[in-house]
């Protein structure tokens, strides 16, 4: 799993970003995909432990809802001193059977 440190922003914000200008995994950066939830808790809070000032939650699709849901059980369950520094908004275009498909992506960056 690759992982990224973000560049933030002082005060939450929601924007949306071209698909073309992806920022690069580094390694504060949890990309969601079908495991269950509390796997990708586990790996936030992993990051957290470690010293890292924020960590970005990465997901496109149908994991979209999963991205939310680990930001929110990190936040209320397990570290309540969290907030969310910033998300981020885009669609990606993905070439497939059937020709070019958008599918949404979004990124949540969880700070201490």
């Amino acid at each position: 799993m690759a992982e990224e440190k973000p560049t933030v922003e002082e005060k939450p914000t929601v924007e949306e970003k071209p698909a073309a200008k992806e920022t690069p995994a580094g390694e504060n950066t949890v990309f969601i995909g079908i495991k269950p939830v509390m796997n990708y808790v586990l790996a936030v809070i992993t990051q957290f432990n470690m010293g890292t000032g924020d960590v970005t939650l990465k997901a496109r699709g149908k994991a979209i809802s999963r991205a939310v849901d680990v930001a929110e059980i990190t936040r209320n369950r397990f570290l309540q001193g969290l907030t969310v520094r910033n998300i981020l908004i885009g669609t990606e275009e993905l070439k497939g059977e059937r020709g070019l498909i958008s599918v949404s992506t979004i990124e949540i960056v969880l700070g201490k």
